[in-house]
């Protein structure tokens, strides 16, 4: 197949081995190693800091034009694109996903590139509306350097997300992928260096989150953190970034609910619950890991659901038939394991799932069966903590006002699904729950175009979407004296000396 990165750190645009703890990456299908090597060190993060400073504060690119700007991330999106097969294997090596999804994933990214390429060619500063004697205007500038945090579970598309809008903007970007799965961000960083971007303005540093994560959140030359990952993780970072006034995107945890009425298609909503939860072996923090079933329909739904889940592919992510593959690592798979023996102890009936599969093809592999509980009430902590695997509850409910409830009785606030042949009541339902997002009918389903975020405990912010660059810039006001006289109450008027 393809060669997998050598381990080098991308160093403000200089190839260099990292100094920090030792990182070793596994193709957790199997248990083998990818790659064993350093990560990045308190000083390869300072070092890489010092020179972003420098290259960011760069007239050729701070004062950029736009539309030279874009040029950049075509040349970005036209390198991940002509380097998707290579992209999808490396992703598929380092998280355990299958090639069909980590090619999505890839595709993703360089649409995530073109976009914000494109936004920078059609975006517009503003007159504001005029008031008094002077006219007005609002501008937009980088904020400097960016720290970008990625999860392990998307690696690819998470570091688009936010390299794309923040190098748009005008910033340099210091990227620290998760050392579960750091080499798909350091083959981003050699198309990145391939497609021309001036030296010092991406760093790639995978690493500790205590060592280089916390250096990037308190140093005072970062200007933002966009963040994806644990809600704790994700607490802690806010409360760092209080101290220097440093604003920060936090996209976190969730346990999003779908609910799905008695008038819905049970072909579709079967299809798109199952797609939900359990895509991604549902690790995934929009996972619709709740589902609510009107009572009068739970029995024959649940059945349904039941049998078609038993028949998912459960295999290899190479293998063309899998549609369940590994989790990310032996470590995770247990931890999901440890979830579901909790739910047992709290009376959790288990309806199919709940260990992992028997068989030569599983051997050495962070392999675990689609699951679904069911018989516990929506207090239980299955139903109020993020699993992260592909584990689903089961609930009933009875009418709207129920499902709304206990749709919205959880810390989460990140997805909805709602399954309905009712649009009235699909709208009623979706401004109802507290959720960033809510699919109707459908689940799962992204556009670079429209924004994504969380509330409550699934955080703060917005990423995609035309402002999705703004996140990333100083907002300034002008004002352009129009009178020519002096200030009202000043010497030069009255002609006192």
């Amino acid at each position: 197949m393809f060669e997998l990165p050598q381990g080098n750190l991308f160093i403000a645009g200089e190839w260099e081995p990292g100094s920090g703890a030792e990182i070793t990456s596994i193709f957790p299908a199997d248990g083998t190693v990818n790659r064993i090597f350093h990560g990045a060190s308190r000083e390869d993060g300072l070092r890489a800091i010092a020179r972003a400073k420098v290259a960011q504060a760069d007239p050729a690119w701070r004062q950029m034009l736009p539309h030279e700007r874009a040029k950049y991330l075509y040349a970005i999106a036209d390198g991940i694109e002509a380097n998707c097969d290579r992209i999808a294997y490396i992703q598929s090596r380092d998280t355990g996903k299958t090639l069909r999804e980590t090619a999505l994933l890839a595709k993703s990214a360089a649409g995530t590139f073109r976009y914000f390429g494109a936004v920078l060619e059609t975006s517009d500063e503003a007159l504001t509306v005029q008031r008094g004697g002077a006219l007005t205007m609002s501008v937009h500038e980088p904020l400097g350097l960016v720290a970008a945090i990625t999860p392990w579970n998307s690696p690819i598309a998470s570091d688009a997300q936010k390299v794309a809008p923040a190098l748009a903007a005008g910033n340099a970007v210091l990227l620290k992928p998760a050392s579960w799965s750091p080499l798909v961000s350091l083959e981003l960083a050699r198309i990145v260096e391939e497609a021309g971007l001036p030296k010092g303005l991406l760093s790639v540093l995978p690493g500790a989150g205590r060592e280089i994560g916390n250096l990037l959140v308190e140093h005072p030359d970062i200007a933002k953190v966009s963040f994806t990952g644990g809600t704790e993780t994700g607490r802690s970072l806010a409360l760092k970034a209080a101290e220097k006034l440093m604003p920060v995107s936090l996209e976190l945890g969730g346990k999003s609910p779908t609910i799905v009425f008695d008038d819905a298609d049970i072909d579709v909503a079967v299809a798109g619950v199952m797609f939900g939860v359990f895509s991604s072996t549902g690790q995934s923090c929009i996972a619709g890991a709740r589902l609510f079933v009107q009572r009068s329909v739970y029995d024959r739904f649940i059945e349904r659901l039941v049998s078609s889940t038993r028949a998912l592919a459960v295999g290899h992510p190479f293998d063309e038939e899998t549609q369940v593959s590994c989790m990310v690592h032996p470590d995770h798979r247990d931890s999901v394991a440890d979830f579901v023996q909790m739910a047992k102890q709290e009376g959790a009936t288990v309806l199919c799932g709940g260990e992992e599969p028997r068989g030569n093809k599983y051997q050495g592999g962070a392999y675990y069966l689609p699951t679904i509980l069911a018989d516990v009430p929506n207090t239980a902590r299955i139903c109020r903590e993020e699993v992260f695997g592909p584990v689903l509850v089961a609930l009933p409910f009875d009418d709207e006002a129920d499902v709304i409830a206990q749709s919205n009785d959880n810390d989460y606030g990140l997805a909805c699904g709602v399954w309905t042949g009712d649009m009235a009541k699909a709208w009623r339902i979706g401004r109802a729950i507290n959720s960033g997002t809510v699919w109707v009918n459908t689940y799962k389903q992204f556009s670079i175009s429209t924004p994504f975020g969380g509330e409550k405990d699934s955080g703060m912010g917005r990423e995609k979407g035309r402002d999705g660059i703004r996140a990333y810039m100083a907002q300034k006001s002008f004002y352009f004296d129009l009178t020519g006289q002096p200030n009202p109450w000043s010497d030069a008027q009255t002609g006192s000396s």
